[in-house]
Formats: structure tokens, sequence, C-alpha cells
């Protein structure tokens, strides 16, 4: 990367993604094709943290993609103790913690008990949308760390199988949607077709209430013209990712960022091999952030991201590589 800035950022802020602890030996994924390190994955969130903390200038946030502690946790009576240990890391960060929910908080907790929650970062909030009575609140919310710029947190399990009771309606239409492409009687395996792959239980997907509140957070944007980062734990490019790993109605959430100029990158965690891609059509970055749950012990997986007037600049670690992206 040849870009040396020569005026002080704006304002800097890190990213971790998919640490997935666990006090449990190594182990391999879904497929058994890639290896994991539950109990190593801690060391290298420490290793984020210490880099953050002992910085010349220290991030003003930190974005944590989701997936902070592994499923396994539920199996062994683990969940609570597996979270203390990692958000106790956490209470040495310098910086605010905005945390994204991915497959495995729901695998843990339930939904009205992650609302309760320290993973409930929603008290940093600028706006957030209004729950639907009768129903579980969305997780989604903006915050603005600087003037002229905006971050959205999105909730990319607000239409889903995890983190709800069966008896509940959001449940039985997350069911009737994803059994129209998704025949297999376990659904966590993919369908066989490619381009529908997506709809598995581990994914999910964003409801048109949180689609509605987006189209006016991003209306807003324009207006003002600030420039908009939109982080979740689903990624939605299918350049950035496999297409197993894209949020059910990813389509419907590009056709909202296509359809506002505001928007300048979307980062996500959940592809644990990371990613990238620049939608040409309307210069937004995609990012998927590596995951830490499958970096080997001697490397590392966190990023630094620093913000100027024109361009962002990702600083990586170990598997994360240094990127510019530019705004257009």
């Amino acid at each position: 990367m040849d870009f040396c800035p020569q005026q002080p950022p704006l304002f800097t802020f890190g990213v971790i993604a998919d640490v997935q602890y666990a006090d449990l030996d190594d182990g391999f994924n879904f497929t058994r094709t890639r290896k994991r390190y539950y109990r190593s994955s801690l060391q290298l969130l420490k290793n984020a943290l210490k880099s953050w903390s002992e910085s010349a200038v220290k991030p003003d946030f930190i974005l944590q993609l989701g997936d902070l502690i592994d499923g396994f946790n539920k199996l062994h009576g683990a969940s609570q103790r597996a979270l203390d240990t990692v958000l106790r890391e956490f209470g040495s960060c310098p910086a605010k913690v905005h945390h994204v929910w991915g497959n495995h908080e729901f695998y843990n907790f339930s939904r009205s008990e992650l609302m309760r929650s320290p993973l409930d970062s929603s008290l940093y909030a600028d706006w957030r949308p209004r729950g639907v009575p009768g129903e579980d609140d969305i997780y989604a919310y903006q915050f603005s760390p600087f003037p002229g710029f905006t971050f959205v947190v999105l909730d990319a399990y607000d239409v889903s199988l995890l983190g709800r009771q069966q008896s509940n309606k959001q449940y039985s239409n997350a069911m009737n949607l994803i059994r129209l492409y998704n025949k297999n009687e376990d659904l966590n395996c993919p369908p066989g077709l490619q381009c529908h792959s997506r709809f598995t239980m581990f994914n999910g997907g964003f409801s048109q209430e949180q689609l509605d509140w987006l189209d006016s957070v991003l209306s807003v944007a324009d207006e003002k013209q600030e420039k908009v980062t939109i982080v979740s734990h689903l990624p939605v490019h299918p350049g950035c990712t496999d297409s197993v790993c894209l949020a059910w109605n990813h389509d419907d959430l590009l056709a909202m960022i296509r359809s506002h100029s505001c928007v300048v990158c979307y980062m996500a965690g959940h592809a644990h091999d990371g990613g990238y891609c620049l939608d040409k059509d309307t210069g937004v970055h995609h990012l998927t952030v590596d995951g830490v749950i499958e970096t080997h012990p001697d490397s590392d997986a966190y990023g630094t991201v620093s913000v100027y007037p024109d361009r962002m600049v990702l600083r990586g670690n170990g598997k994360i590589m240094d990127r510019v992206f530019l705004f257009s």
C-alpha cells in the first residue's frame, strides 16, 4: 500500500470478526475442511486489544463484527462463562465497542437475552428503529463518530430461525421462507442450487421494517451529504464472499444501498477467509473481515481504519490485508 497521508486522520477505529472463543481444544468447521483454534482465539483478541491500547493514535471505537463466542459453549453449559471471559478482555479496551450479532450469539442466547446483555451496544445509538408491538426489537442503530460520517449497525438475523421461540410469528415466517428453497432435513446443509445456497439456518435476513428504517437513515444522510458505513454480520455482495455466506435477501439490501449516494462502505464478518470487492456501479467498498477463529495462533486477524476526508485506510495485521477505500 503506497498511500502516505500528509495529515492526521479525522478519526480511527478498529475492526475484528468471528473470535468464536471457547475453552476447548482445536476442532474443525462444519464440513471438517478448516481448522478452528477455539482456545487460542482469546489470545489473538488480547493481541488486538493490546495493540489498540498501545497505539500512538488510539481508535475512537471498535467494531466487533459478530460471533464473539462459539456455539459449542452452549453444548457445554458454558455460554455465560465464555462471554464473561471475553468481555473481561474488552474491559481493557481504550474505546467504545460496537457489538454486531452473528449466528453464534444466537446459538448461545435468545434474542431477548441478548437485548439485556452487554452485547447490546445500542446505548451508543443516535437513532434506532422502533420495535413492532408484540414482536422482538430489531437490533439496529446508527451513530456518528465525527461530523459528516455515520455508521449503521444492521441486524442480519432480524428474519431468522435463530434466537426466537418456535411459537413466535417471526419464526414461522422465517421457516416458511427458508423452506421455499431448502428441502434438506438438516437446514444447516445448503440447497443444491448455488443461487439458493444462502438459505441455511446459519444465515438470516433483514425485515421490511428494518429496510424501511435504513431507507430513512440513508435519505437523511443523502440530504446532509454524509458518508455512511454499514456494518453487519452477513455480507451482501456476491463479489466479497462465497454465495453460501450471503444474507437471505442480500439483493434487497444491495438495491437499497444503490438507491442512495451516501454509502461508502459495507463491512461484515461470517466468512472466515475474508473478501473484498468494489461495486463499480456505486463506488461502494464491500469488505468481509477475516475471522479470528480460523487464524493460526502464531498470526493475527484485526485491523485499524484511519478515516480521512476522501478515503479510509485499513492497516491490517496478520491475515488481514492493507487496503485503501477511496470515496467516489
